[in-house]
Order: structure tokens, then C-alpha cells, then sequence
């Protein structure tokens, strides 16, 4: 025999698996990451009491002006991500929820993860190196150079290492500095024969490039859209896709000559 219901009772009887399904929802854990803008470092000065690029074999250059690489900082993989996190997120603009398998995607052990960007950095230093030393038609037989940058790990300070080293054997080739004494930023991987490539979190970089307190970003082209996406008011975005482009930009800066791409 069936009963019955009034409205009041089926309506809540039918919201129960609804709150139950909600609030299942909300306490488990979900396959996201957060990030947010990290911290960045001059490659032509020091980081944690150390010259971050140390040259040996040729005379340098005595530079002004800054070359900042930036970071993201993201949850880890062993950290429990809920749907508030998720939402909260979303609704901040020095946040980003990305998937963890594109942030980690080497693996869930730490020790994995650590250790595959450890590689990176390093791929990405002697690339850097190489690229450098070919631009200024110099030998690595003659030249050695040694960079350091700690507690960071992955290929996307690069570009900036490279362009780092240039400045300090050779400046803008006339005696001035590739800066123009400015704070320049900007992210990208780049590999032996100077091809600039993208790298992923760059909305949240112009934001650590800024709060750091750069005037220019230099951007992969590809990654264009993306960095306009949260830029600060006062950012010039500079898109480069080889290392010739990005050198040719910044001495336009410099002297206030020539076309300087924009976004």
C-alpha cells in the first residue's frame, strides 16, 4: 500500500541525493592544480648569494639594468585540490586551475617530478649556453660559461639565460646594455640553434614580471594571446620567436629605432 506524500516531504525527499551528491562533490579530491604567479630572478645579478652566470675564457661586461626569468607556483601533486578550491580559482586573476597532468607531467612521486626538472633546467642551460656562444660566433672550447639558479627547476628560463649571456660579453655590440637600463622580463624555452618556444602559465608570469617591477615582457608568439589574457597596465609585451628576434628587439628599445613587435 502506498502512502501519500505532501509536496513539502517529495521536494525534500527528492533534494536529499541532490545535497548528498553535492556535497560529495565539493570534499573530493579533484585532478586539478592551482597556480600563481612565483617568484622571479635577475640572471644578471646574483640568486641566494651566488652569480647566477659565471664566465670564464673572455672579458665581460659590467652590466645595468635587469634580466628577469619568471616562475609559477603550483599545488603539488600529493596536495588535495577541492571543487572550492576549483571555483575559487577561477574567480581570481592571479590564480589559474590547469589540469595536474600538464603541470606534473612526469608522474605523482616528487622525487620523479624533482628530478625530471632538474634535467630540464639543465637541457635548457647548455642549450641556452650553446645558442649564446653561436650568436656571438664564440668557441665553448675558448668560452666556459657556468649558470646557477636554485630551487628552480624546467626549460622556460632559457631565452632569458641566453640573452643574459650575450649582455655580458657583448652588451648591444656598441657599448650598451641590452636593458637599456631598463627591467626586462619575459619567459621561453629556447634550444642550441636560438628557436624560442612556449611554455605555459604565462598570464600569471606577467603578473610576477610586474609585481618585480619590469616594464617589458618578452613573450613567445604563440603564447600572445594567453599573456594579454591578465596583463598589468604598464606591461609592454615584446613577442619573439628566435633569439635573433628578441635581440633585435630589445636594441630597437634601446635606441628608440626600428619596429618593436607587439602583440
Amino acid at each position: 500500500m502506498l502512502s501519500r506524500l505532501s509536496r513539502p516531504k517529495a521536494v525534500a525527499l527528492c533534494a536529499l541525493p541532490v545535497v548528498a551528491l553535492l556535497a560529495t562533490a565539493a570534499l573530493a579530491p579533484l585532478p586539478f592544480s592551482v597556480a600563481q604567479p612565483g617568484m622571479t630572478a635577475n640572471v644578471l645579478g646574483e640568486n641566494k648569494g651566488a652569480p647566477v652566470i659565471t664566465i670564464s675564457g673572455a672579458p665581460t661586461r659590467t652590466t645595468k639594468g635587469q634580466l628577469r626569468m619568471t616562475t609559477i607556483v603550483a599545488t603539488g601533486p600529493d596536495v588535495r585540490v577541492h571543487l572550492g578550491d576549483v571555483i575559487d580559482g577561477w574567480n581570481r586573476t592571479d590564480r589559474a586551475v590547469m589540469p595536474r597532468d600538464a603541470v606534473y607531467p612526469s608522474g605523482n612521486n616528487l622525487q620523479e617530478i624533482e628530478r625530471h626538472n632538474t634535467e630540464q633546467m639543465k637541457q635548457s642551460q647548455d642549450a641556452a649556453t650553446r645558442a649564446a656562444l653561436k650568436y656571438l660566433k664564440l668557441s665553448d672550447k675558448d668560452v666556459k660559461v657556468t649558470l646557477k639558479l636554485a630551487d628552480v627547476g624546467g626549460p622556460s628560463a632559457g631565452l632569458l639565460f641566453t640573452l643574459g649571456i650575450i649582455d655580458k660579453l657583448q652588451g648591444d655590440g656598441h657599448g650598451g646594455d641590452l636593458t637599456g637600463g631598463r627591467t626586462v622580463a619575459g619567459t621561453g624555452t629556447i634550444d642550441a640553434s636560438g628557436r624560442v618556444g612556449a611554455v605555459g602559465g604565462v598570464a600569471l608570469k606577467t603578473q610576477a614580471a610586474y609585481r618585480d617591477g619590469a616594464s617589458v615582457f618578452l613573450v613567445p608568439r604563440a603564447e600572445c594571446t594567453d599573456a594579454k589574457a591578465e596583463l598589468p597596465k604598464g606591461l609592454r609585451l615584446v613577442p619573439v620567436t628566435t633569439l635573433k628576434s628578441a635581440v633585435d628587439a630589445l636594441v630597437s628599445l634601446e635606441k628608440g629605432t626600428g619596429t618593436v613587435p607587439t602583440c
